[in-house]
């Protein structure tokens, strides 16, 4: 690691004056020099590049290796140069559906509902955040948990107390009264009183989305049918009627929210895309005309194979699931895939996203090779999880992709990545808004992450 000083690198960059001179307020400046830069996923790679990062942002993308002398170095700015000569750098990645204050699925999952508290969740999602952003996702969208733990976890990370990565949060996910997020399979006095998103009639549905609302969620999340890990048989068809789709729609655009819907069963798909949804989790149902329906709307659909495969794999050993879960693993992830097939020919938009929790946190990027086994290039692929989320997220002025005044939040690998999707599984660095937490050189990183889980 090497420090030097120097006039203000954004002068150097767009050819200012800037006027800043020796009395400048002394600026962080870290030089990334490159092997390979894929900037904006989609777009062309540049090789031996330098990525000048200028306090905690993209400042802009140099050819060749700058060190500080290059740049203009003097006596006022601190200059760091990071080298990844080695290495195939691409933005931070994004994942669109996590829950990370979730346990992840054992056979106690029924148990933990009654056992774990909001304080409990609250522990288990700073260990999950930094193994999230360990894996190189430096944004995720949380798509449902208890409201005021997820929020302290996203306030936490924004505020700096907490290493994770940035989060867009749904809080408590709307159902109907013994939909998908109610508390299925329970005695009656364990949850006499519905949950703060359990909802039934257009203006119950209204009250709700106002509800999360007033606490600050970034979008809502509803249950628009059935799924798989309650204890029910009710099925994963439509479980929200068109009227109380609307009206949640109609809400929460009105208060400038997204909606992001749950949605296995081809009903209940296409009536919340006719809703006015603004993404379809999961799919798994979808046929050929809804894809091209979802084209047309511009609906975006967050596959999560990787929460299919997992309760197909655990649905298999006897006495894992209750029976009725059993059987609706069974029924749904063997069969997740084909629905991103006819997503992708019909040209839906697709974003990344895993249902982590269902899987192991820090395990994310497994997705990539499950999406490439479905039709995907490993360059859409990349791009599912970067330019695309970040579309769907509403943050592309912040992240997705390498441009001038975005966070500086990078990953790099050891191999191309558009060659071999499975290199993302290994990420060799990872900056999150200027800070290092991944690393060749271990003395790079500045914030403690912990390590991998056992299965990796």
């Amino acid at each position: 690691m090497r420090w030097t000083g120097g006039w203000a690198i954004w002068a150097l960059l767009i050819g200012i004056d800037l006027g800043l001179g020796h009395g400048a307020q002394a600026a962080e400046i870290t030089l990334v020099q490159a092997g390979t830069v894929l900037a904006v996923p989609g777009g062309p790679v540049r090789h031996q590049a330098t990525i000048v990062v200028q306090d905690g942002r993209i400042a802009g993308i140099r050819d060749g290796y700058s060190d500080g002398a290059a740049v203009g170095a003097g006596p006022a700015d601190h200059v760091r140069v990071v080298d990844l000569h080695a290495q195939y750098v691409l933005p931070g990645l994004i994942d669109c559906h996590v829950h990370l204050t979730g346990p992840e699925i054992s056979r106690d999952s029924q148990l933990e509902g009654v056992t774990q508290t909001d304080e409990s969740g609250l522990a288990d999602g700073v260990l999950h955040a930094a193994r999230t952003l360990a894996a190189g996702f430096t944004t995720v969208r949380d798509a449902g948990g208890p409201l005021q733990t997820v929020l302290a976890l996203r306030d936490g990370i924004a505020n700096g107390r907490i290493n994770g990565p940035r989060m867009i949060v749904a809080g408590e996910p709307l159902s109907s009264t013994g939909g998908h997020a109610d508390q299925n399979g329970y005695r009656p006095d364990v949850f006499a009183h519905p949950g703060i998103g359990i909802c039934d009639g257009a203006d119950e549905c209204r009250r709700a989305v106002r509800y999360e609302v007033k606490y600050r969620v970034d979008l809502i999340k509803i249950m628009a049918t059935g799924g798989v890990l309650d204890d029910s048989a009710a099925g994963t068809d439509q479980q929200f009627t068109d009227d109380e789709l609307r009206a949640i729609m109609q809400t929460a655009h009105s208060l400038g929210r997204k909606v992001a819907a749950h949605a296995h069963g081809l009903r209940g798909i296409r009536a919340a895309v006719l809703a006015g949804v603004d993404s379809i989790e999961h799919g798994t149902y979808l046929d050929d005309d809804t894809a091209r329906l979802m084209h047309d709307r511009g609906t975006y659909l967050v596959p999560t194979l990787m929460a299919g495969h997992q309760v197909a794999e655990k649905a298999k050993i006897d006495g894992y699931f209750p029976p009725a879960v059993r059987a609706k693993a069974l029924a749904v992830g063997t069969i997740m895939g084909p629905h991103l097939r006819r997503a992708h020919a019909a040209g839906v938009k697709i974003a990344f996203g895993t249902d982590t929790a269902v899987s192991p946190h820090g395990l994310n990027a497994q997705e990539f090779g499950l999406m490439v086994q479905n039709g995907l290039s490993p360059i859409e692929a990349i791009e599912a999880a970067t330019v695309n989320a970040a579309d769907l997220l509403g943050v592309r002025a912040e992240a997705g992709s390498i441009e001038p005044g975005k966070s500086a939040d990078l990953v790099a690998t050891d191999g191309d990545p558009t060659q071999d999707v499975t290199r993302l599984e290994h990420v060799a660095f990872v900056m999150k808004q200027g800070a290092i937490y991944r690393s060749p050189d271990p003395g790079e990183a500045t914030g403690w992450l912990p390590s991998p889980p056992d299965d990796r």
